[in-house]
């Protein structure tokens, strides 16, 4: 099968090769997914996962991406709950090999079927950005309808997910990046904006929850905003600026089935929009996956056409 792989991590994305690979068998209570269409977080290339397996052996020549939307081909021994020929959509694992390539061998239970009426490429653009923004408003930020959450880098694919989940449950968005960012951050529901490059940060008041995508000194500014009782949330590593009064939280994600599946019925019925900028071919993947300009939203790789 066709694939990119990426051997050293110095070289970061610009390291990427479109290469042949052997077709992955699936293991005990995995399937092996025909990928239409994959994702891909350009902070993998950082991560540990993406250079060494669990038990930290170097398992380069590594496949990168983890967001994928495809077609169940094979299942694996004891395999339940899905079959043969069934749209899905999910999050590979970490530590194997990932899904900028033809096929993928994944857990089952990393999966949730994808609907018919809605498109593997936009399939393959929800997994991390709606899961992580998800996770951390209900699960770590524990979101209450009335809340105020700043929602920093609210053009972005993450940013974009937290602000519409957030006012769908009733909170107050105020959002944050670039002056260029403020229309699309509003246009998908932020109630005002805060431009971190002109505006005062500290002008924003008391929140009940951040969701921090940033680190640094923004993270030391926004810990100070939190209310007693509030939460800091950040997918960005340990949290190093902690609320006087509040909750700091750091998580990685994880995949979950029936949070996929909020996820894409909200897409479903219009509550939820995806937010894509580039999409390319696998064969074009490597230009596109080394822009020479700023991301505007979530490149994804349609594999099959």
């Amino acid at each position: 099968m066709k694939a990119i792989v990426v051997t050293d991590q110095a070289a970061g994305t610009a390291g990427m090769t479109l290469t042949e690979r052997p077709e992955p068998i699936p293991a005990i209570n995995d399937v092996v997914v025909r990928i239409h269409a994959s994702g891909f977080v350009p902070t993998e290339m950082d991560w540990p996962s993406t250079w060494a397996d669990r038990a930290g052996h170097d398992k380069t020549p590594s496949i990168p991406g983890h967001e994928l939307a495809g077609v169940v081909t094979a299942l694996g021994y004891g395999t339940t709950g899905l079959s043969i020929g069934q749209r899905v959509f999910g999050l590979a694992d970490w530590h194997r090999d990932g899904t900028l390539a033809e096929y993928v061998a994944i857990e089952a239970r990393n999966l949730a079927p994808l609907p018919g009426d809605v498109d593997f490429t936009v399939g393959a653009s929800l997994p991390i950005s709606g899961l992580t923004a998800w996770q951390g408003l209900f699960q770590h930020g524990r979101l209450q309808a009335g809340q105020t959450v700043l929602a920093h880098g609210a053009a972005g694919a993450v940013g974009t997910m937290v602000t519409q989940l957030a006012r769908e449950a009733g909170a107050y968005v105020i959002g944050t990046g670039r002056a260029a960012d403020r229309d699309k951050a509003l246009d998908f529901g932020a109630h005002e904006f805060v431009d971190l490059e002109n505006d005062a940060l500290k002008d924003v008041g008391d929140v009940d929850l951040v969701l921090d995508v940033i680190g640094g000194d923004v993270q030391q500014q926004s810990a100070a905003l939190i209310k007693a009782g509030g939460t800091l949330v950040s997918i960005v590593g340990p949290v190093e600026a902690r609320p006087a009064d509040g909750l700091a939280v750091d998580f990685v994600v994880e995949a979950d089935r029936a949070e996929l599946g909020e996820i894409v019925q909200r897409v479903r019925d219009g509550r939820l929009r995806t937010n894509i900028g580039d999409i390319a071919s696998l064969d074009d993947a490597v230009g596109a996956l080394n822009p020479t300009s700023r991301r505007l939203g979530k490149t994804v790789i349609r594999v099959l056409p």
